[in-house]
């Protein structure tokens, strides 16, 4: 059975996704203790429904990369990546490698070896994501 393609979401629908992971992101930072100051929206990418990675400075100066969508909310120094695309690329192999420290710890626990294959097959469809050069011919 061939995999039905998700429906094009309207400019209206976008918005509100946007929106949504937007307050997400920032809802995530203020969980960590960490106070937005600036979205640097220039720098910040989203395909939704699927992925976000916004760029945000901070109240104490620092700036940081969020990624968030289908995928698990995350961040990383700004030091980390150059650019949205560079920041999906580090995501993706920081949860490669999360998922086998799980994976080596989790042998008999069924739950965490099911955290441990959705964080590699988030990291796999975030990586390709990251190497489509169709998506990123704008930033080059």
């Amino acid at each position: 059975m061939a995999e039905q393609q998700p429906e094009a979401m309207t400019d209206e629908q976008v918005s509100a996704w946007v929106r949504e992971h937007f307050q997400a992101a920032n809802k995530y930072l203020a969980e960590q203790g960490i106070i937005s100051d600036q979205i640097l929206s220039k720098d910040s990418r989203y395909l939704a429904p699927y992925v976000a990675v916004w760029k945000f400075n901070t109240q104490d100066k620092k700036t940081l990369w969020v990624i968030n969508g289908d995928v698990p909310t995350d961040a990383i120094g700004e030091k980390a990546a150059k650019d949205a695309r560079d920041a999906m690329r580090y995501f993706a192999l920081r949860w490669q490698m999360q998922a086998e420290g799980v994976l080596q710890q989790a042998q008999n626990d069924p739950e965490k070896q099911r955290y441990a294959h959705y964080l590699v097959n988030r990291a796999e469809n975030l990586y390709q994501l990251s190497t489509s050069k169709d998506l990123w011919q704008q930033q080059a």
